[in-house]
């Protein structure tokens, strides 16, 4: 967590996330996010928990830029979300995310799906673009791995690959939507440990996810989401040992 500045002291806005008053409907009449608000911190990491159809992965996806929404507005490091207009590709450029399923292409390999971006994007040549690449699979794990298919690999390490992918454009900001919930028992520990260490590298995050050891751990704060709207939030230390809200309580008591 950010910590306060000190008296007379300027304190900068250090907030690189917000969200005012987003709501969010969709065609068939669902209301995934009613008048939902938060500011996320530079470098802070935030765990989204609540029960399937909470509203937590549309809210990624209108973070950046996959859904649009009804009324509200968003920022991210000062520049509007406004999907399908010029600022979505810059929006883009700053965020990274990290899907349930791995959305790797299965013709190309390890190599060829992380460079990929940066020969379009960023305009890098071969050389420089496998120059980053390895450097990712190195922090992911992988670099054995850089000239096999996805199809060759196990769960866990298609899930990092796609990890090391949505790092390759530097993004400011990750976003991880149930990132482990497809996996093997025995793989969801590998994926972690990578985004453990994102943390400890000083990541902003948002983090949708069912592993409550993992927002134990890693999270400043922990936002519990039901019917597009925030019920409780706090910091993780707190959130866990003593929730507020009896319909907090009730979650927990059936997930821990």
């Amino acid at each position: 967590m950010n910590k306060p500045a000190d008296s007379g002291t300027m304190v900068l806005d250090d907030d690189i996330i917000k969200v005012q008053n987003v709501f969010k409907t969709f065609p068939n009449g669902v209301r995934a996010l009613q008048d939902f608000s938060t500011n996320v911190h530079r470098n802070e990491v935030v765990v989204i928990i609540g029960p399937s159809g909470s509203g937590k992965s549309t809210l990624l996806r209108c973070l950046n830029g996959l859904e649009s929404f009804d009324s509200g507005s968003i920022t991210i490091d000062d520049i509007p979300v406004e999907v399908f207009q010029k600022n979505r590709a810059t929006i883009a450029e700053k965020i990274g995310m990290v899907f349930q399923s791995f959305n790797l292409f299965p013709h190309m390999t390890v190599m060829e799906n992380i460079s990929l971006a940066q020969r379009i994007v960023l305009k890098k040549g071969k050389p420089d673009a496998r120059e980053t690449t390895m450097d990712l699979l190195n922090k992911v794990g992988m670099a054995e791995k850089a000239n096999e298919f996805p199809g060759k690999l196990s769960g866990g390490q298609q899930q990092r690959v796609a990890i090391a992918r949505a790092l390759a454009l530097s993004p400011k900001v990750m976003l991880f939507d149930e990132a482990t919930s497809a996996l093997d028992p025995e793989m969801i520990g590998e994926v972690l440990d990578v985004m453990k260490q994102l943390a400890r590298e000083g990541m902003t995050m948002l983090v949708v996810t069912h592993e409550m050891g993992f927002a134990r751990e890693v999270s400043d704060r922990v936002l519990f989401m039901e019917d597009g709207r925030v019920i409780e939030g706090g910091a993780a230390d707190h959130f866990f040992t003593d929730p507020k809200k009896e319909r907090t309580k009730l979650f927990l008591s059936k997930i821990l």
